[in-house]
């Protein structure tokens, strides 16, 4: 079978090196000539993903056409890049099987990846979960969630993009694990400004166990499955993103409650979800409170310790 990840960023490579270990003929897709040259060459990427080295079984390219030639396409572009690269490349993804590898919802149509990767095609899937690119690089084992609405393609892709170190569990609840995925990044930008802050450990634990509360009502009121948020793609990135500074967004909010300049060449998804998520939310009608905190720190309309001010003045309530 022929698979193509589309997005050479560290993700995008390290899915590229995993899936080559199998029987799978597979092509990384790179934008930029010159960086894919020195893939080329150096056989990896030593910006992303130094002393991860390709296997030889690995094609890359900067030829998008020649990529898109391809049974199944990962896309591992960022969320807010995906919906202008599903338009501009239209006529390579048009009918193609898609599975973004991405975590978010677009700033400007508070759309999804799934969504809106279905105006190229009506085959498109979501792959997410708690996972980190150096492992899965490494080859170190990771479990994440395929989600996909069709179930008959969504076994088909559990079958053709699992590895020897990477083991999904698919579910139809395309909702709950853009959810998922999507709001664990806001949380953890709260949890590591409570860090970064000197707030203590106590204080994350009170951020990850409320802050998910609130990913579950969001959820439920979208129509999602409780259950979808209570597995990997849900608690278990939540868990990982909150307690590891391999996560940038916790590192983010770190720096944030440091008040430091968050200076690293990487893409902080939450900054841009947690503000699309309050615009959600607000038509909603829904209560959250850690959510909000979140977006008025990243734009700049508050600092910690006026919303942790905040948190803690709110009305007494049973849990």
């Amino acid at each position: 079978m022929k698979i193509s990840v589309l997005g050479s960023g560290a993700f995008g490579t390290a899915l590229a090196i995993s899936l080559s270990t199998g029987e799978n003929s597979i092509t990384l897709w790179g934008r930029n000539p010159k960086q894919v040259t020195a893939f080329l060459q150096d056989r990896e990427n030593k910006d992303r993903l130094p002393n991860c080295p390709f296997p030889m079984s690995l094609c890359v390219t900067s030829d998008l056409e020649l990529a898109s030639d391809a049974d199944a396409i990962l896309i591992a572009v960022p969320t807010q890049s995906l919906r202008k690269f599903a338009e501009e490349n239209h006529a390579y993804l048009r009918g193609k099987t898609l599975i973004a590898c991405c975590k978010g919802f677009d700033m400007e149509t508070g759309k999804g990846p799934v969504d809106m990767l279905k105006n190229a095609s009506d085959q498109a899937a979501i792959l997410t979960g708690p996972s980190f690119a150096n492992d899965i690089a490494r080859g170190l084992p990771t479990a994440l969630t395929l989600a996909c609405e069709q179930a008959e393609l969504g076994i088909a892709l559990q079958n053709q993009l699992t590895s020897k170190n990477i083991r999904l569990y698919r579910t139809q609840d395309i909702i709950g694990a853009e959810l998922g995925g999507g709001l664990k990044n806001v949380i953890a930008i709260g949890c590591g400004a409570a860090i970064g802050a000197g707030l203590g450990e106590s204080a994350r634990a009170a951020l990850m166990t409320r802050g998910f509360a609130e990913m579950r009502r969001f959820t439920a009121a979208l129509g999602g499955r409780d259950t979808t948020l209570c597995g990997l793609s849900g608690f278990g990135d939540l868990s990982l993103t909150c307690m590891s500074e391999q996560s940038r967004n916790f590192r983010y909010g770190l720096q944030l409650g440091q008040g430091r300049y968050f200076k690293e060449n990487t893409t902080v998804e939450g900054k841009f979800t947690a503000q699309a998520a309050l615009t959600k939310a607000d038509k909603l009608g829904l209560d959250v409170p850690i959510i909000r905190s979140v977006s008025d720190l990243v734009t700049g309309k508050k600092d910690v310790e006026t919303l942790l001010a905040a948190l803690l003045a709110r009305p007494q309530k049973e849990e």
